[in-house]
């Protein structure tokens, strides 16, 4: 028998349901992005009118009933990517993201169900056999006109994981976030909220919006960028050079860097690493930045930066080998347009490539600083030359080399001379020495 699509599904579900006295409805952000004409793979149903047993039962009928939330009255059906959940109520009973008391209400109705979504475009309900559309709140005329607006002042407070939401989809769609819920997200307080959440909506900003930077100008405008993004917050008002930066402050060269680095973000192996370290590559400059005979500074800024990098990831992670790889590209940021401006030797590309994680999410970075900065009269464009030097790189390294078995065979003990020797080998190699001339060279000085 041939699998059933998922709306074809859906549509087999609303038919059942139908049969015994239900109704069945795409809801949140399936409706939207359908409305936006944007793919969403994410089906979300509500199913009205049928018990927690006339649903479940319903569900097994259909196939293998998957529960993703007793409480919530949340289920799914293997082998489909289909959340299905019946009417509910949520009542905030503490500050925490988890104190919420929910309650399966399956006769509550559309407008009461609708009520507790946070803004009136993810509050529209679309019948899925119909597909007439229910919108109690005025959803379809603030998608139209491109406007968040909270559907209930008291319930909306009791979520403060709204507020990034509303900078969020502010980035992802260019919506304007209305004046009076944009005043309700100034009033919130962000410091219950857990770094699982916040970094979930900063990586859908990061990895989804063409310009992110509208997700921390929102957050600029709430006022809500202290608890955490303190280190964004510290490079506003900090000055450039001019003649480098003619956009302005670092907080405006970090925001340009960033939208920069979206473009670029499918071109490399490691986009949220890239993502990050659009924001973090300048955070020394706040650490250093002086006036040196009418000129504006920030000397060492590269390695100043990784103490608040490190503080600002570890706020929002606990994957250590993408904060080792954020780090590693927020120390480097600099090198590669410098040593392309300087016409550095091939070795000394080489080198650079060896110490970064990942040369080139290294390069894309490297490439978005580049064009984030608004400089005086022409600007170089070095990008051809260092992905020359990366792939001369990467032949290098793909060519055979002195390996610690090499040595061993040649009588080198472990040891501190032995590390050496392997050192000093891979030098060679960087220097596009050949094996077997580096294997001499290598034992010549440490046999």
């Amino acid at each position: 028998m041939e699998r059933l699509s998922n709306l074809q599904m859906a549509q087999r579900l609303a038919r059942a349901a139908e049969q015994i006295g239900g109704r069945a409805y795409f809801v949140g952000g399936y409706v939207r992005d359908t409305l936006l004409g944007k793919e969403n793979k994410d089906i979300d149903i509500e199913v009205h009118g049928l018990t927690p047993n006339q649903l479940e039962t319903l569900l097994d009928s259909l196939g293998e009933r998957m529960t993703m939330g007793v409480s919530f009255g949340i289920y799914g059906l293997k082998g489909y990517d289909l959340d299905i959940a019946m009417p509910r109520l949520e009542h905030a009973t503490g500050r925490g993201h988890r104190d919420f008391s929910v309650f399966v209400d399956p006769f509550v109705g559309v407008q009461q169900a609708a009520k507790r979504r946070d803004f009136t475009i993810n509050a529209m309900l679309m019948d899925v056999l119909a597909n007439g559309l229910r919108g109690p709140f005025h959803g379809q005329e603030d998608l139209k006109q491109g406007v968040l607006r909270h559907i209930d002042s008291a319930s909306f407070v009791e979520d403060p994981l709204r507020v990034l939401r509303a900078a969020q989809f502010a980035a992802r769609f260019h919506f304007t976030v209305a004046d009076i819920t944009e005043a309700l997200c100034a009033s919130m307080e962000l410091k219950e909220l857990s770094r699982e959440r916040v970094m979930d909506e900063l990586q859908k900003v990061l990895l989804k919006a063409e310009q992110p930077s509208i997700f921390f100008r929102e957050l600029q405008r709430m006022q809500q960028l202290d608890f955490w993004f303190p280190e964004l917050q510290s490079l506003i008002g900090v000055p450039q050079n001019p003649r480098f930066h003619r956009e302005g402050d670092v907080w405006e060269h970090t925001l340009l860097v960033l939208d920069e680095a979206a473009s670029l973000r499918e071109t490399v192996e490691n986009p949220l690493a890239l993502m990050l370290a659009a924001l973090t590559h300048d955070m020394g400059k706040p650490l250093c930045t002086e006036e040196i005979n009418g000129v504006w500074h920030a000397y060492g800024h590269e390695s100043l930066g990784l103490k608040p990098a490190e503080s600002f990831l570890k706020r929002l992670t606990r994957e250590q080998k993408l904060i080792r790889q954020v780090l590693n590209l927020t120390e480097l940021h600099m090198k590669p347009n410098a040593e392309a401006a300087a016409g550095a030797a091939i070795k000394t590309t080489n080198r650079l490539f060896d110490k970064a994680l990942d040369p080139g999410t290294l390069l894309a970075l490297a490439l978005a600083d580049h064009r984030g900065s608004r400089m005086e009269g022409e600007k170089p464009d070095y990008g051809a030359v260092l992905q020359e030097r990366l792939i001369i790189y990467r032949q290098t390294m793909a060519k055979p080399c002195v390996t610690g078995t090499d040595l061993l065979e040649a009588g080198l003990k472990p040891g501190p001379i032995f590390s050496e020797a392997l050192a000093f080998s891979h030098k060679l190699r960087l220097a596009g020495v050949e094996k077997e001339s580096a294997l001499k060279q290598t034992l010549a000085r440490y046999k």
